[in-house]
């Protein structure tokens, strides 16, 4: 399905050219690599909490599914995740919230995507685990429309650590592999339904935020 219709712009309304850059990569690639949607006091804030969290052994082990369909399958994937609740979110969480939220509501404002839902998890990828090729939606549940990723990574990340995000494209019907790597406040975004993609295996632990935008 074509997910993005045309855009309108009201004459008073102010564009963003850091959320236009990211629409306009959607539109042309279905997906985008955005390195400075969080600054990097708000990246080094959100690793801390992350860290945090993961020490005071708040995490679980990943599962595949949905809540209707859900088991723990370590040869699919292996991270430890903790989901993001914003009704309790903490003072850090605010920062991340409100940013995602004034996002969410440019892309409803400019692409009339009808986002009203959304849900992020922490996630570590421990060394050696990786997952598997997937989409980002169930057979039973379609409601995800767009996938982000914010990576917390230490800053001096180095290609051959692993863990990049392959995403698989379709170009006049051949296949074509992006690999991106996972760099300190790199986020990604891409749409859920249509592109295939994993996580290459790590050599050191790999950290991340990601999560989904979803309609009702």
């Amino acid at each position: 399905m074509y997910l993005w219709p045309i855009v309108l712009f009201m004459s008073d309304f102010e564009l963003n050219p850091k959320y236009e850059v990211i629409i306009d990569d959607l539109m042309q690639q279905k997906f985008c690599v955005a390195d400075d949607f969080f600054t990097p006091d708000e990246v080094n804030i959100l690793r801390g909490n992350l860290l945090k969290k993961y020490e005071e052994n708040n995490f679980k082990k990943s599962a595949i599914g949905n809540l209707a369909d859900q088991h723990i399958a370590e040869a699919v994937r292996g991270d430890f995740i903790l989901w993001m609740d914003e009704e309790i979110q903490d003072e850090v969480e605010t920062v991340f919230f409100n940013r995602i939220n004034d996002f969410v509501n440019y892309l409803n404002r400019t692409c009339f995507l009808g986002i009203q839902d959304k849900e992020f998890h922490y996630a570590l990828y421990p060394e050696g685990t990786f997952y598997k090729r997937h989409l980002d939606t169930f057979q039973n549940d379609s409601r995800r429309k767009l996938s982000m990723v914010c990576y917390l990574n230490d800053e001096n990340w180095q290609d051959d650590f692993g863990g990049e995000l392959a995403i698989y494209l379709n170009e006049n019907g051949v296949e074509i592999t992006q690999n991106i790597v996972p760099k300190k406040g790199r986020m990604v975004i891409f749409e859920s339904q249509v592109l295939e993609h994993e996580v290459k295996t790590v050599k050191q632990p790999r950290l991340s935020i990601t999560g989904w935008l979803k309609t009702r």
